[in-house]
This record gives C-alpha cells, structure tokens and sequence, in this order.
C-alpha cells in the first residue's frame, strides 16, 4: 500500500489545499496550551474534535463539559486513530508524538506534529477570515512570524467592501448555473463582472446585476 507519508522530507514543499472539515472526526493528542489552540482552530471550521491526553488545561475540560469536544483522560494508544480524517499530535513527549505520526503513516491519515515539520503531512497557516474570504498564508513553516505580519498587512487590506462584493458576486453565481445552461455563456458573463470595480458591483448589488446579465423571466 502506497502511504500519504511517503517521499522525501528534505524539502518541505506543501500543496496549499483547503479541506471541509465539518463533521469530521479530528484527533488532538495533547491536552496543554499547543493542543487547546490546536482544538480552538478545529471548532472554527466545525470539526468533530476529540482530544486524548492523561491531563488537559481548563479551557479544554470546560468544552468536554459542554460536549463541545469529546474527552479521553488517558494515555494515546493506536486504537484512538480509528476512523479518524486528521490528527494533529500536540504533546511535549517527542515519543509519543512520533509514535502518533508513524501509527497515522500505517493508516494513511494526515498528520501535524506541532513544531516538527519534519515529522508533518501538512502545516497549519496563518488565516485572514472575513467570511466568506478566506487567505491562508504559509511561509512553508520557515518563517512564521513573517506569515503573522503579512496577516495582519492582509487583514487590513480586506475591507467591508470586499466582503460585499464576495456575497454578491457569490450568490449571482450561483444563480447563473442554475439558469444558463451553456457553459461559456456563463463565463463571459463572470468574465465581464470580473473586469467591474469592486465599488460598482457592491453598489449595483446583486439584483442589478441580475437585470443586467440574465433575461427576465417570461
């Protein structure tokens, strides 16, 4: 069987990939700080977190209690990986974190060892969220302190109007597959919005563009 894992660990050229993660069994080894960010970051994007560690921090017992996360008090063992999507292997025991990553190799589950990317099948980047705009940023996990200063440059630069716009153009899409058949159509269509100013398609809205670019219904 071909393993995920697999391939040279020289250079660390990741595939930027974004996964739905809702409803998905996540796997974090790890009950401290490391594990509860790891944790908070999989609840954003709606994954089914469980978390396995002899001991956990607060913040990670409040959310146990309120079956927010499921919550197993023990050591990690094999067993725990089962039917799993992703796991992230966040503890400060070197052995038991590259035990994780060699059991999820032998099932071919991805796995992130924090601050080990020698050890990762993916990284987790700094995000710019206005939903729905969503920028990753990954330095290749050279250089994380300057991922966090291009979010914070990007942040800024991500305005109301931009997330306006990403709403409309959004639902006016939609509504264009479900109405114009021919493909090409369609995309001299997106084509010409795409040339608009941002300004002009938040302020035409989306039943403007609607009159303009779709034929009234007879």
């Amino acid at each position: 069987m071909n393993s995920i894992h697999s391939g040279s660990r020289t250079d660390h050229l990741y595939y930027p990939l974004f996964l739905d993660i809702s409803g998905k069994p996540c796997l974090v080894v790890g009950g401290g700080k490391i594990a509860e960010r790891k944790v908070r970051i999989l609840l954003t994007f709606n994954g089914a977190v469980r978390v396995v560690s002899p001991a956990v921090s607060p913040v990670l017992e409040k959310l146990a209690e309120k079956g927010t996360i499921s919550l197993a008090m023990r050591e990690y063992t094999e067993s725990d990986l089962e039917g799993v999507a992703l796991v992230f292997a966040a503890t400060n025991d070197n052995a038991v974190n590259t035990k994780v990553r060699k059991d999820a190799a032998t099932r071919n589950i991805l796995v992130n060892v924090v601050d080990n990317p020698a050890l990762c099948d993916f990284i987790v980047p700094s995000i710019v969220r206005k939903d729905p705009i969503l920028i990753a940023i990954s330095t290749s996990g050279t250089a994380p302190l300057l991922s966090k200063k291009l979010k914070k440059e990007l942040a800024g630069r991500i305005t109301e109007s931009y997330v306006r716009y990403a709403r409309i153009v959004g639902n006016f899409r939609k509504l264009l597959i479900s109405t114009v058949p021919n493909r090409r159509t369609r995309q001299a269509i997106l084509k010409e919005i795409a040339g608009m100013d941002v300004s002009k398609v938040t302020q035409m809205g989306l039943d403007r563009l609607k009159d303009r670019f779709l034929e009234p219904k007879k």
